[in-house]
Parts: C-alpha cells; sequence; structure tokens
C-alpha cells in the first residue's frame, strides 16, 4: 500500500474526536435554521444546473403555493417544502458522463434540456444542437451515432444516478424517506413515459409531481415570461404533468402577487418562512457537520477526479491543526470549512476540469472563479460569514499572486492558509486528468519551494511534522 493511501486510512481509522461529527459533544452555540441552510445552499445545484441564481428558491415559492392549493396537510408540506429545495442534490454525479457522452459542456447542457419536451423534433434539435459541436468531425460522429443508437438506455442510466444519488444524499442529511422519493421520481412523467422507471400517475410521489411541474414553470418564466410558462404547464397536462396539479397552478399563477413575489429580491427570506414550524429552532452542531459532509460529496461527485477530495482536504487539515495546537472546538469548524471550500467548483464545467491537456484562458478564468463563488454561496448563511471567507481565500498566496482577490500576508486569515496547504498536498498527491499522483516525498520537496511566497511555513511544518509522526506510528504498529 502506497504511504499516501496508507495515511489517509490511518487518519480516517484514527481520527481525532474534534473531526467525527456526532462523537463530540455539542458545545457550540449556533443561531442557524436548517430551512436557511438549505435554501442557501440550494444555489450551489443551481450554478451546476445552470439555471439563473435562486431557481432552487423559486421552484419552493411556485411548488409552496400548489401545495397550499390543493390542501395539503402541514406534514405534507414540510416534506414538499425540502424536496422542492433539495430537488437536484443529486446533479453533479451525472455531470462526467454528460460530457462524456454528448461532448459537450455538462452545465449548459443540463441548462438547455429542462426546456425540451418529448416530442421527436425537439429531441433531434437539442442533441444536434448540443453533442461535439468542438470535436472534430469523426468524433462528433461516432458520438451522434452512439446516442441515436442507445439514447433511451442513456438518459434513462444518467437520471436513474443523479436521482438515486439525491435520494441517498437526502436520508444522510436526515430527512425523510418521503422527501428521498420525491428527489428519486423527479423525472418521472404522469403517463408513465418518464424515467428512470416508467412511473405513471399516483404511483409517483405527489412531492415529485409538484416539483417537476415547478421546475417547468420556473425555467420557462425565468426565460420567456409568465404566459410562457403557464401555457407548457397546459400543454403538458395529462402526459408529464398530473392535470389536478396543473389546474392548481392555473388558480394561483391568476394572482399578479404570485408572479410580483417570485421575482422579489426578499424571495429567499419570505421561502424561509414557509420552511415546517418544528424548523423553528436552531440546528446544532452535529447537524452542521453533517450538511457539510453531504455537499462535500455533492461537490466531489462531479469528477472522478475529484472523488474524495473535499474529505481528505478536511483530514490533512486537521492534522495541520493538530500540530498547531488549536483548540477541539476551533478544528471542528476548520474541518467544515475544508469540507466546503470547493463548493464554488459546482459552477466549473468538466470539460474543464476533466481536461487532460492545458487549459485556455477562458478556461483557466473559469477556474480562477471557483473561490469566489464559493464564498458567495456560503455568505448567504448568516452565521457562516467567517467560513465564507475562509473558503474564499483557499487559493490565495503570501506574495499576493494568488486568486482570486490577489491579497497578500496578514489578509489571508491562518485557516485559510491551513487549507490552502491541504489542499495543495492532496492536489499533488491525488491522481489528475494531466499527470500520475506523486510520491510524498516528491509532494513536499514541490511544496517546499513555495514555503514563504506561496505557503505560510507554520503551517506546512505542521503538516510535514504530522505526517512524519502518523508514517512513524504506521512503522511501529506493522
Amino acid at each position: 500500500m502506497q504511504l499516501r493511501q496508507a495515511l489517509v486510512t490511518a487518519l480516517e481509522d484514527n481520527a481525532p474526536v474534534a473531526t467525527r461529527g456526532r462523537a463530540m459533544t455539542t458545545s457550540l452555540k449556533t443561531s442557524i435554521k436548517r430551512a436557511e441552510i438549505v435554501s442557501a445552499l440550494s444555489h450551489a445545484l443551481d450554478i451546476t444546473e445552470g439555471q439563473s441564481e435562486g431557481h432552487g428558491v423559486r421552484c419552493a415559492w411556485i411548488g409552496m403555493a400548489v401545495g397550499r392549493q390543493i390542501g395539503m396537510g402541514e406534514a405534507d408540506l414540510g416534506q414538499l417544502y425540502y424536496t422542492l429545495l433539495l430537488k437536484d442534490i443529486g446533479c453533479s454525479s451525472n455531470a462526467a458522463r454528460i460530457c462524456e457522452l454528448y461532448l459537450a459542456d455538462d452545465i449548459t447542457f443540463k441548462r438547455d434540456i429542462k426546456s425540451v419536451n418529448d416530442s421527436l423534433p425537439q429531441i433531434l434539435r437539442f442533441v444536434l444542437s448540443h453533442t461535439g459541436l468542438k470535436a472534430g468531425l469523426s468524433e462528433r460522429f461516432r458520438s451522434l451515432l452512439t446516442i441515436f443508437s442507445e439514447g433511451g438506455q442513456i438518459a434513462r442510466e444518467l437520471i436513474e444516478t443523479r436521482c438515486q444519488r439525491g435520494a441517498n444524499i437526502a436520508r444522510r442529511m436526515r430527512f425523510s424517506e418521503d422527501v428521498a422519493r420525491g428527489i428519486l421520481d423527479l423525472d418521472e412523467h404522469y403517463d408513465g413515459s418518464g424515467k428512470p422507471d416508467g412511473l405513471a400517475g399516483g404511483t409517483i410521489s405527489i412531492h415529485a409531481r409538484i416539483a417537476l411541474m415547478a421546475q417547468v414553470v420556473d425555467v420557462f418564466n425565468t426565460g420567456s415570461g409568465r404566459a410562457a410558462a403557464q401555457k407548457e404547464v397546459t400543454l403538458r397536462s395529462g402526459n408529464w404533468f398530473d392535470p389536478a396539479l396543473c389546474e392548481a397552478f392555473a388558480a394561483v399563477s391568476e394572482s399578479g402577487r404570485f408572479w410580483d413575489t417570485l421575482a422579489s429580491p426578499s424571495l429567499q427570506r419570505m421561502v424561509i418562512g414557509l420552511a415546517p414550524d418544528r424548523d423553528g429552532e436552531t440546528v446544532d452542531e452535529d447537524y452542521l457537520d453533517e450538511i457539510a459532509a453531504a455537499f462535500a460529496d455533492v461537490v466531489d461527485s462531479k469528477s472522478p477526479y475529484t472523488a474524495g477530495h473535499s474529505d481528505r482536504v478536511a483530514l490533512f487539515t486537521d492534522v495541520i491543526a493538530e500540530e498547531m495546537a488549536l483548540s477541539p472546538e476551533r478544528r471542528r469548524f476548520l474541518k467544515r470549512a475544508a469540507l466546503l471550500h470547493d463548493i464554488g467548483k459546482l459552477g466549473v464545467s468538466n470539460q474543464i476540469l476533466d481536461k487532460a491537456g492545458k487549459l485556455t484562458e477562458e478556461e483557466w478564468q473559469s477556474v480562477r472563479q471557483h473561490p469566489a463563488q464559493s464564498r458567495i454561496i456560503l455568505s448567504r448563511i448568516e452565521a457562516f460569514q467567517e467560513l465564507a471567507r475562509i473558503a474564499g481565500d483557499h487559493h490565495e498566496k503570501l506574495d499576493g499572486k494568488g486568486y482570486p482577490r490577489g491579497i497578500a500576508g496578514d489578509d489571508i486569515a491562518l485557516e485559510a492558509r491551513i487549507i490552502t496547504v491541504a489542499d495543495i498536498f492532496d492536489a499533488l498527491t491525488a491522481e489528475r486528468p494531466y499527470r500520475p499522483a506523486m510520491p510524498v516525498s516528491q509532494a513536499f520537496d514541490i511544496m517546499r519551494k513555495d514555503v514563504g511566497t506561496g505557503l505560510d511555513s507554520r503551517c506546512f511544518g505542521a503538516l510535514e511534522r504530522g505526517i512524519a509522526r502518523i508514517d512513524q506510528s504506521l512503522k511501529l504498529a506493522s
């Protein structure tokens, strides 16, 4: 077993109490509601689906209005609420496969396919206009041939991966089986023509039926206005959508206030106010750890080359923090920041993340924006302001030559410097599309050259000592 893998295994098996979410007694006071966290982090799902900012929150407003119109009880409305906000939580899991099959930008692909119905002319136009546009002629032809010959099975597999992954993550976040089922059934159609299981009518979760309609309403309203959204619901009634739900939407959409609220800059605050009564209470530290771990999983699922990256950065971060004698509470906070540091990468296409060759200037600019996106997403949670700053600065350098802000020296928080060292160490010792994984010693040699200019000497020294200590323990145990 390679040293790096042995280190990771040892760290996971012997993680200090402070790094194990539920093993540590809650000692920090929070004032964060579950609805606030989920609604804010739904913005991360919007960007990886190529949707305009606030798509998930708008879907929640639309869907909850429909749920009330049909007389849903409070318990069912509570399940619907989180289904709507989390409907896309499995979205990152098929991004790499979409790029591989369609030779396309997964984010643009996902954005545009939400406007396509089941008519053959629309499907053909979409495939021809989104497959291999930047590829060579023969490569594009091979992809089109595969898609046209195996398209049904391909679509089923992509949707099944996305929905099953999403349902499992929702369960991990302690949501009910009703919420998981709502996510699982999202792409089923009322007439049985949907995927992955071809469910029909009332066999489809009511939460999924509402969520799919809310999604289409928002896509068409955002792109073409309310009349287009209303028309699309009418056209899909009885095939994609439950006719009774279409009637309910028609009733609520007659009100100008419904549409005005949907466009309000205060919509997120109003949607948080729609949360189930029991969510008026604040969440505990254990739950914050689970949320951070779940969204790290969403981020790392986007590319085969980043699988497990956030978890490993959190582990190496804690090695450094322990060597620097940070308190257990601070180490726990820092682990959470490490898990979420790359959440902005959900907005970077897999054509870039998985590219084996040199990035173009335009592609590099897209990569350079991901820390800023991380900061924006996390800043939506009032109690996460410090965490957002740390995540947003993890590519800054002491000499000011980092990104995205180009800050230097003491303007970079110690916690951000710690995550920077852990992040670079994992990146160097993990396999990437453009090179194989490096041995630990070689990674340290490369990092040592940047100490004092890019990397903090104390943080790097702590990592070296921590890895050496663990390596020695492994040798003594073997």
